[in-house]
């Protein structure tokens, strides 16, 4: 049976930053999806369930290789025991790793400032390319087309997003696990991974390197999520 490539994007942009990735996978000869995860803030917290049930609602009963990219990587866990067995490799792509169990938040306790400055009185964050520079965020992604359609599809995530609790179901990570690191702010996340003894792959590129270079970073998920 063919393995499918879920490709799960940070909540706090949409599918659009996977999707080129998609289209290569596909060109291969490969199967591939990305989840839309924009709506689930709807409703309230807890989010987490959401994200669980979108990712397993989009995802055909198959093997799966899970990727995720930047905060999703806190959800893995989660997610792989929603998919159950199904999952045959899991690839973190310039994403959070998450502990081997317990519990964990999307934002680290030194970051919260920064995000409650950010917050309008209601709670709700700005669109996450609106809290960086615009030189910073044409660095990120230097076509203006590809700028305007990631800009537009991403939601703008209450506060208590990136507070909430998130469970960390013990022996998610005995499955083979690697990690595609693109630049400096996820060299810390690369490390722990390299001291868990996973394949880490540098493909240096800033955070969203999967829409600049969808070709390479496709080489390197297939390299990535083969067993030796």
């Amino acid at each position: 049976m063919q393995t499918t490539f879920v490709l799960v994007h940070s909540p706090s942009v949409g599918p659009s930053t996977w999707a080129p990735v998609a289209e290569s996978l596909e060109r291969r000869g490969h199967a591939a999806v990305v989840p839309d995860l924009t709506g689930v803030s709807a409703g309230g917290a807890p989010y987490w369930p959401r994200v669980v049930e979108t990712v397993r609602a989009a995802t055909p009963d198959t093997p799966v290789v899970l990727a995720v990219h930047s905060n999703a990587g806190f959800f893995l866990p989660a997610i792989k025991e929603g998919l159950g067995d199904r999952v045959v490799a899991c690839v973190f792509a310039d994403a959070h790793v998450p502990p081997r169990e317990g519990l964990v938040r999307t934002a680290e306790e030194e970051f919260l400032p920064f995000l409650r400055d950010l917050a309008g009185p209601e709670g709700v964050l700005p669109r996450w390319t609106d809290w960086w520079d615009e030189e910073d965020v044409v660095a990120m992604l230097p076509d203006p087309a590809v700028r305007i359609r990631v800009a537009a599809e991403q939601p703008r995530l209450p506060l208590d997003y990136y507070t909430q609790a998130i469970p960390v179901p013990a022996g998610w990570d005995e499955v083979r696990c690697s990690f595609l690191w693109f630049g400096p702010p996820y060299a810390a996340a690369a490390e722990e991974a390299a001291r868990r003894g996973w394949p880490v792959t540098r493909l240096p590129g800033m955070h969203l390197h999967q829409i600049v270079d969808p070709e390479g970073v496709t080489d390197a998920l297939l390299k990535l999520s083969r067993k030796s």
